[in-house]
């Protein structure tokens, strides 16, 4: 878990409408996926962090036992920094529960990342990772996953691995709009229009084409960091 910040960032942001502004969270996520109601997990504690808790990783959320997490441990390194979720929930549907992954976001700068794995065993099955998912997904094998926006890539990687485990899940993008960093040194959309340049770069990138095979299941979500409440 990185360095909350204090009274900006998007996990300073997303732990307050957890703790603070539930109702509002879980109405405004249950209309992003389509959701009749959602139930979030509590964080796991680490007692080494300043804040004494962690964020879930890769696959940890779902039991031991779980086909899911062997499938895993078979497709990604266990060794480094695993995916980490800021949030992870239970949203019910109309068919059933499905796990629902959160990764928020509050400037533009974010959405950038590359792979850091060094040259080895480890990266190649990263590698292998994310070029399975991008022949499930129809996504030219040319498309450079590992660099750019990596970040996104391997989220749609873990998804890959739980749709083939047969375990029902969704991704959640929140895209905080308004949030003012120290000295504003950083680009924060003030809206959901001032976010799609960098979106529209990212998809542009990743190469995903239209209505592909988990479409339905990635879903955006812009949350203002302070809405303002209509008095009339």
């Amino acid at each position: 878990m990185a360095e909350i910040g204090n009274g900006y960032g998007s996990e300073c942001h997303l732990l307050r409408y957890l703790g603070r502004h539930r109702k509002a969270l879980n109405a405004a996520v249950s209309a992003a996926a389509g959701a009749d109601s959602v139930s979030w997990l509590d964080f796991p504690f680490d007692p080494a962090a300043t804040w004494k808790d962690s964020e879930w990783k890769g696959l940890e959320f779902l039991q031991p036992d779980s086909p899911a997490r062997e499938a895993w441990r078979r497709a990604w390194p266990q060794r480094g920094n695993p995916p980490n979720w800021d949030a992870v929930a239970r949203a019910s549907f109309g068919s059933g529960d499905e796990w629902l992954l959160v990764e928020a976001k509050a400037h533009a700068g974010e959405l950038r990342s590359s792979c850091g794995a060094k040259e080895g065993p480890a990266r190649s099955r990263i590698q292998e990772a994310l070029e399975a998912t991008k022949g499930r997904l129809d996504v030219p094998q040319e498309r450079d996953w590992m660099n750019g926006y990596y970040q996104f890539c391997n989220r749609l990687a873990v998804l890959n691995v739980l749709q083939g485990a047969g375990v029902a899940a969704r991704l959640l993008f929140i895209y905080f709009t308004g949030d003012a960093f120290p000295g504003n040194r950083v680009d924060c959309p003030g809206s959901e229009a001032e976010w799609q340049p960098a979106l529209e770069s990212q998809a542009r990138h990743v190469g995903l084409p239209e209505g592909h095979p988990v479409a339905d299941r990635i879903h955006k979500l812009f949350l203002p960091v302070c809405p303002i409440e209509d008095e009339s």
